[in-house]
């Protein structure tokens, strides 16, 4: 995404953005999982930049659940790009979702497909 047009990667970002604001309280999802939605299955680290452009900002707490995005294990992996470094953690927890000692979600219990929504 970094040698397309400034425009093409905004556009991105705000179909990702959309993704994000529509997973449930108490889910997560992963960046992979996004990106397929958006048919651009290789482009998981895309979503990730998406996120860091608003994880630290207010408008991350107050339109995008940014926290409920992982990585593939289940790794809060976007942890330090919050206003503190625990801030995506307790996030979680406050919405009954269990971080692991290693800073890890169950996927198997807490994931959400964008494809899927209803699951």
């Amino acid at each position: 995404m970094s040698d397309s047009p400034p425009e093409a990667r905004d556009d991105f970002y705000a179909q990702v953005w959309r993704v994000v604001a529509r997973i449930p309280r108490g889910r997560v999802t992963t960046y992979g999982h996004i990106a397929r939605y958006l048919e651009a299955p290789r482009a998981s680290r895309a979503v990730g930049w998406a996120l860091k452009a608003v994880a630290g900002s207010d408008q991350s707490v107050l339109e995008l659940p940014c926290h409920r995005v992982v990585n593939r294990n289940g790794d809060l992996s976007g942890r330090r790009h919050f206003i503190t470094p625990t801030a995506m953690e307790e996030r979680l927890e406050a919405e009954g979702i269990a971080v692991s000692p290693e800073a890890r979600v169950d996927l198997g219990t807490h994931l959400w497909d964008p494809a899927r929504p209803s699951d």
